[in-house]
Formats: C-alpha cells, structure tokens, sequence
C-alpha cells in the first residue's frame, strides 16, 4: 500500500527500495506457474471465492478509518511537529473489531429502501478479504492530499480569495485524475506476471501473519494486549509534550551552555542548526520522516549518511566559506531573503491586480536569495532525479528489460494468480475507468478556467499536464513495480511550467499537482490492485472501495483544512501567531516558498545566468555520475555484500526532507531505527517480529487520540499554563542569526 505524498523544498521523499536481491525468474508450463520466486515464497497460490469481501463490515469499519485517518493527519499535518498515522494501525485495530462484530452482530439480512438490493449485517467469519479491503480503504484517508498546500497557501500565505467549491474540485480531481491512467495500464502493471510490486510483500506477509492464530506465551502477551498496553502509555505520556512541556520535543543541550554564542547555537540547535547534541523525548519528533520501524535498516543507514554528508560536511564548508553570501542569511532556513539579508517581500514583485510577476518591481528590488542549505536541497534534488534513473539502469536495467520483454512476448500467458482472478471474478470495464477519466478532466478544466481563473492555469497547461503524466505514467510504473522506486516528477514539471509560464505561482503548482500527483496518484491505484490481485479481491469490490475511500478522504482532508484555515487565527503565519502555538505549517511554508522560486521569480531568474544558483545545474551532472563508483566496487569485490546495499539515490535523498524536517529529527529516527531495525532485529529477533509493528502503530495511536482530546478539551477553550517550558522551540534564539557585517536583525547582533 501506498503512502502519501509531502514536499520538503519542492522535493519528494523518495520511495525506500527493498534490499538488492538476486531476482530468479522461471519459466514453467503447470497450473501454479508463477515466473517471479519471491511472489512464490510470499503469496498463496490459492483461493475460496465463496469468501465475501465487500460487506457490512467493511463498508462500516473502512469509512470509520478512512475518516479518521484523514481527519487526524490533515488536522495535525498543520502543527509544529506533524502526525501522520499509517493505515497499518486501521490494520491492527479493525482486526479484534472486526472478529467482535462477526460474534455479535445478527445475521439479519437488509434490504436497502427503494432497491432490490440487500445484505447481512453478518455473513460470516470476518475474513481475510474484509481485512485487506478495510486496510485498503483505510489507506486512502492516510496518504495525504498535496493539493491541499495550493489552498493552504492561498489562504494563509498568499490572503488571496478562492472559491470553496473550486479548492474542492481542485483536491478531487488532482485525487481522481490517476484512476484513468490507471485503467489504461492496468493490463501491463497488473495483469502481467511480470510486474511484481515487490512493496507489496511485506504487507501480505503481515496480512497473513495477523491471520494466524495468536496464542499467549507463559509470562508473555498477545499481540492485542500489546497494543493495548502500548496505546495506554502512549496516549498517557503525550499530554506531556503535547501540553504541559512541548520544549522537550527538541532539546538543544549546547544552546543552554553558550546562550550568548550565535556559533553554537548553529551548531546545536536541533529546529535551527546542525543539531549537535540535541535530542527529543517526544515520539512525534521521531516520526515526523515516517516510521523508523517500518523502515528497512540499510536504508535508515543510506538515509542517515546522506544527512551527515550534507549537514556536518557539505553545508558547514559552504556556510563558512560564506558560498553564495551564506553569511547574510540564516544556517537553516526555508524562508526567502533579499540583497539585505532581510525576508523577500514578495508584495514587491507581485502585480496585486493580476497576481503574477511585476517585472520592473523586480528589478527595482532584488534577486532573490535563500539560505546556503535551502539552495544545496534543490541541487541535490536535480542530482537525486539524474541518480535514480543511473541507479535504476544500472542495477535493475536488465532485469526490468526482461521483465518488459516477457510481458510483451507472453501477454496471453498468465500465472496462477492472474488465472484464479480471471476464472473466479469479473474484471472492471474499461469504460469505468475512461468515463473517470472524461468526468475529472472536464471537472479539472473548470475549475482551473472557471471561478475567474483563480488557479491560473489556463487550458493548454491542464492538457499538458495530463500528457506528462499519461507519458510519464507506464515507465516510471514498470520501473515502481519492479524495484520499489518512484522517479518524482514534482522536478520536472516545476520547470517546465517555470520556464513556459513563469510569474505565475498558483499555475505552477496547479501545473506540478496535475501532472505528477496524478501519476503518482495512478501507481498507488495500481499497486493496491496488484496488492487485491495477489490477495484475491474480486475486482469490482476493489474498484469500489477505492473510489469511495478516495471521494469520503478528500472530502474529510479539504473540510478539516477548511474549518482550521478559517477558524484558527494566523495559521501557517509564524511572525503573527502567538507564542507557543503549534500551528507552524512547516510543510506548507515550504511549499510556499517553493511556489516563489519556481512560480514567482522562475527558473531563468534562479537557475541560470540570470539568477544566483545558475551553477547548481551541474549536480544533475554529479548525480548521474554517483552511482558508478558503488556499482563498479560491488561488481568487483561481489563477495562483499555490504557495497550492494549502497544506494546513492537514498544518500543523496537523505535531506530530502529538510525542511521541514530539522536536524532533530533525523538524529532522532536514525537513533531509533538502528536500535530497533539494526539492533534488535538481530539480538531479538522473535521480540521484533512479534511486537515491533504493533508498538509502533499504537504509539502514534496514543499520541493521535491525546492530541485531539487536549484539543477539543483544553486548547480549543484556551486552558493554558504559562512558563518556559511551554516554548514549542528550541532556546536557540541566536541560531538563525545572520553573520555578515552590518546585517542588522532584530534580537540577533551586529556584527
């Protein structure tokens, strides 16, 4: 199952790759053929399809989830240190409920008013199917809405007026729009035995794992009752950093030590700085890149040397040999400044009337500047597209070319699984999938030329945004579900439109959420296909479920961003909000000023001669050079094992999150993974395999229905204490301190 999707500077997070393996492939001509070994090992060959999985249950237990993951991560998705739930605790949490219903509920059977159409309230044995189908509907009220940064950003950051009902259309057609893609290519990435999804195997691995039957130890308990025990002391002990003491979110040791020293607080400020010596005592820190539990181990190991690399090594040479006037700026920051050191006021360069570039504004004020590291992240980002494609010829070419060519060559030959499907159940029509596609893009056209054009994208700009993706659609899917990586192209279409339409910022990210959420909007479609497909979902109940999970998640994540847009005072805009509100938008700010770079200014004015970062177009250059030397050491010293787990893509993406993730929380998820993942797997492993996954969902369950009920019980009414632990920062006031001469900022020193 897929996740969502966050922008740190523009960027993706990558998608973490499986571990290199030796793909075996095999030919074979009986009734269990299945050409790909690990889907052999993995998934059962079978199938009763006298098991329901579309009912009662379903429907009530997958709209409950979907509603409340999407309500918990956009509502929490504003503050200071973001939670995101996985559908993974939908998936540990329905099972013991749904296995209570199958006992309680009567075998009545409804007949739904008006229709012929009936059911039970309880067919049966809750079933594996239900499950996976909950899971699945859970999962798209966990996966995020991007579209909602354009109506954050026009609301709390831009003050400009947008209709509702266009941000509606907006947050689902941008949603929808993948469905048609993926029923145009769903007989390649899903029918052909050849396209694997190797995502998917852990999540079935876990589906049947928590299918088998979970008897208590002597002394030991079940995985419910663990849950349960985590969840209580999870849910108990948030109140104190969420509440009573949100400074121990981001301690900063050296910051308490030197309180006069703007050195090091940059060196130790864990929200500001290169967060030397600074740690949390709070789960939502460690969280806040993901579940470092869910994360294979090498790749906590890639991610954490790419973040050494550019923070302790890259950006501290740069910064102090003041590259790109490093000195008038802050270490770290997201924000946009002008030839003063000072915050870029885009009011300048914006026409008020028309809402696009004042060109003699512009040169009557400034270039535009960022900090040193905020520059190094978009040059990384151009070094990490050009290494990922390397990465992915190099190691995976001539297993994703036989692969391609086998499902070319043998397109009527299918495996077991693809068989079982076909004889047992009926295949989605086609023109399900095309009517979607003509409804949400007729949808798409008015609500970017209707509404007086407020998104600014004009026609042409839809269609050639749906044309990236269509094109883009089935290559960067057969590389997906053959190796477990996505190739972004939030990169791409940001300077296509930036070069085509410039000036415009809403076109550009309008542009950019068109064409890449759709596609990637597709590949989760498909890899859940793939995922039902292997479990034995009858197609229509999978079709079903998610287009409804998709509709009831978008409408939850729009009215939840809504309501808070419109009720809290000042959200996303830190310089107005009141000391210690949570409400930040880190991720939003981000995308903010990502839509000044790239929408506002463009990349002539940034990335060429015109601009400041024109020689930042050469890390396209260096990331497609990285991986040759990993790639050739491992061809050459094959005995050892540990050069093929090198994956420059993951190094290179390291910070890719950052911002809005600080230096805190990668040294807090690195810690954590390589103790859980890397440690304990190894000493204790049964322990890992029992338990690890259920800790970690009922942590992030605890901290979800705390924060909602300090919220609607204390915060909402302004019941507050007052004191200095209270301060959502770090006490490193001195850390985004400019260092240059004559810099003059308020409560930082003259130099």
């Amino acid at each position: 199952m897929s996740g969502g999707n966050r922008e740190p500077a523009g960027e993706d997070e990558p998608t973490k790759p499986l571990p290199h393996h030796n793909l075996e492939i095999q030919d074979a001509e009986d009734d269990d053929y299945c050409p790909i070994e690990q889907v052999r090992l993995t998934v059962p060959a079978t199938d009763d399809p006298t098991v329901v999985a579309l009912t009662f249950r379903t429907w009530f237990l997958g709209i409950i989830t979907c509603v409340m993951l999407a309500f918990t991560n956009q509502f929490f998705g504003y503050r200071q240190n973001a939670i995101s739930i996985s559908s993974v605790a939908a998936q540990i949490v329905t099972l013991p409920i749904g296995r209570v219903m199958a006992r309680v509920l009567p075998t009545t059977s409804v007949t739904i008013p008006m229709t012929r159409w009936s059911f039970s309230l309880n067919p049966g044995p809750f079933s594996l199917k239900e499950h996976v189908l909950i899971t699945i509907f859970a999962n798209c009220g966990a996966g995020g809405v991007y579209a909602l940064g354009i109506v954050t950003i026009v609301k709390a950051l831009y003050h400009r007026p947008l209709h509702p009902l266009a941000a509606w259309l907006l947050v689902q057609t941008t949603q929808m729009l993948g469905y048609g893609w993926a029923g145009i290519f769903r007989r390649y990435l899903v029918d052909s035995p050849f396209m694997w999804w190797p995502g998917n195997m852990t999540s079935i691995s876990l589906f049947r794992t928590m299918h088998e039957e979970d008897v208590r130890k002597k002394g030991g308990l079940t995985r419910l009752q663990f849950f349960v025990m985590m969840f209580v002391i999870s849910f108990a002990y948030y109140v104190i950093p969420a509440y009573f003491f949100p400074t121990i979110s981001s301690i900063s040791v050296l910051c308490y030590i030197w309180k006069d020293s703007v050195l090091m607080q940059q060196l130790g400020s864990g929200l500001h700085g290169m967060g030397i010596g600074s740690f949390a005592l709070d789960w939502a820190t460690v969280n806040f890149l993901g579940d470092p539990i869910a994360t294979p181990g090498f790749a906590i190991v890639n991610v954490i040397v790419g973040f050494i690399i550019v923070m302790y090594v890259m950006t501290p040479i740069t910064y102090f040999s003041n590259v790109y006037q490093a000195h008038k700026f802050p270490f770290f920051s997201s924000s946009t400044f002008d030839d003063t050191g000072h915050k870029y006021n885009i009011s300048r360069v914006l026409n008020e009337a028309t809402f696009s570039f004042d060109e003699a504004g512009y040169k009557a004020y400034s270039k535009l500047h960022v900090s040193t590291f905020f520059a190094f992240s978009y040059g990384i980002g151009f070094a990490m597209l050009s290494a990922t494609i390397v990465h992915v010829a190099l190691y995976h070419g001539k297993t994703i070319w036989t692969l391609w060519s086998k499902t070319k060559s043998k397109a009527s030959k299918f495996d077991v699984h693809t068989r079982l499907m076909k004889k047992n159940y009926e295949s989605v029509p086609s023109w399900w999938f095309h009517a979607i596609l003509a409804l949400v893009f007729v949808l798409s056209l008015w609500a970017c030329e209707g509404f007086g054009k407020q998104l600014q994208l004009p026609w042409w700009g839809l269609i050639m945004a749906c044309a990236m993706a269509f094109v883009f659609t089935l290559p960067v899917g057969i590389i997906q579900a053959t190796t477990n990586m996505q190739i972004g192209l939030n990169v791409i279409t940001e300077m296509v439109i930036g070069y085509i339409y410039p000036g415009r910022p809403l076109a550009n990210v309008a542009f950019k959420t068109y064409g890449y959420i759709s596609m990637s909007q597709a590949l989760t479609f498909l890899s859940d296909f793939k995922l039902g497909h292997y479990m034995k979902i009858p197609p229509k109940s999978m079709f079903i479920a998610q287009l409804a999970g998709t509709v009831v998640a978008s409408s939850v994540y729009f009215g939840t961003a809504w309501w808070l847009l419109e009720t809290v005072e000042n959200i996303c805009d830190s310089a107005a909000l009141a000391e210690g509100s949570p409400w930040t938008c880190p991720g939003d700010n981000v995308f903010y000023n990502a839509s000044i770079i790239w929408g506002v200014i463009g990349p002539l004015r940034m990335f060429t001669s015109q601009g400041v970062y024109g020689l930042l177009n050469w890390w396209f250059l260096v990331g497609a050079a990285a991986p040759l030397p990993a790639y050739f050491l491992s061809r050459k010293y094959p005995e050892k094992k540990w050069l093929r787990l090198i994956n420059v893509p993951l190094i290179l993406g390291g910070t890719a999150s950052m911002p809005p993730a600080r230096a805190v929380n990668y040294i807090m998820w690195g810690a954590v993974g390589i103790y859980f993942n890397i440690y304990v797997y190894r000493v204790h492993r049964r322990w890992w395999a029992r338990y690890a996954y259920v800790m970690s969902a009922a942590i992030s369950a605890g901290i979800a229905f705390m924060a909602v009920v300090l919220y609607f019980t204390l915060q909402s009414y302004d019941v507050s204490i007052s004191w200095w632990g209270l301060d959502v920062d770090d006490h490193c006031p001195l850390a985004t301190c400019p260092t240059a001469p004559g810099v003059v900022v308020k409560g930082c020193p003259v130099n």
